[in-house]
């Protein structure tokens, strides 16, 4: 296991730790959550009872590996704890989210979360958010959605699949379009504008959440932690 993968496991189990028997858990989606899942899936095997609601299909396959009983948001839509990943966390907390195209789910979750966990490692922390910001769209609304995201001055690629031809489709069948606006000097703005663009289902910039976001980061010591 490389330096950064062994980061993200001591922040995965250090958040799957937090997690108190009968808890209602967020599951997020990317590979530091996962080994959060390792981690729980453990404790369950060692008494610990817990449903677990994730946050794409990835997730739900992974929780179902790792034998952790799923719930929904229909059933409990109050959850004790998320755990999720990002992309980028700026010094105040604020996150880019949605490399794995889930951020429209990971953000419903989080809202309905009392707190929010986000496992990275140190190459995740900036002073600056400043990665592509994703923004998933209903594909009618595509073309028009990016004329108005590039007068905002970002460049636009509508992001391509892997071993398949054609768009990345979300779990809500939305396209994703990968959004480089440079730095980031007010991401709660241009959240709040990227957001109210006819056709945007939700764009990867969080920054409502900050003062339910504990950040915990694996690094080669061990583990830190950031809270507002």
């Amino acid at each position: 296991m490389n330096p950064t993968e062994q980061a993200k496991k001591r922040a995965g189990y250090a958040a799957a730790d937090l997690v108190q028997d009968g808890m209602i858990v967020g599951l997020g989606t990317g590979s530091t959550v996962f080994f959060a899942m390792e981690r729980l899936s453990e404790r369950i095997r060692q008494g610990l009872t817990i449903l677990g609601i994730p946050t794409s299909a990835q997730a739900s396959l992974r929780a179902r590996a790792y034998g952790i009983p799923l719930t929904t948001l229909d059933d409990h839509p109050e959850i004790d704890i998320a755990i999720d990943g990002a992309d980028q966390v700026d010094a105040a907390l604020r996150l880019i989210k949605g490399r794995g195209a889930a951020h429209t789910r990971e953000r419903v979750v989080a809202g309905a979360a009392r707190e929010l966990v986000i496992v990275i490692d140190p190459g995740k922390r900036t002073d600056l958010l400043s990665a592509a910001v994703p923004v998933e769209v209903l594909p009618f609304a595509a073309t028009p959605v990016i004329r108005r995201l590039e007068a905002m001055g970002a460049a636009t690629a509508i992001r391509e699949g892997v071993k398949k031809d054609g768009p990345v489709v979300t779990d809500n069948s939305g396209w994703i379009i990968d959004c480089d606006f440079g730095t980031i000097t007010d991401p709660q703005s241009l959240e709040t504008t990227i957001n109210n663009i006819p056709g945007v289902v939700c764009c990867g910039i969080f920054s409502e959440f900050t003062g339910k976001t504990k950040v915990i980061m694996g690094d080669a010591g061990g583990i830190r932690m950031f809270s507002s």
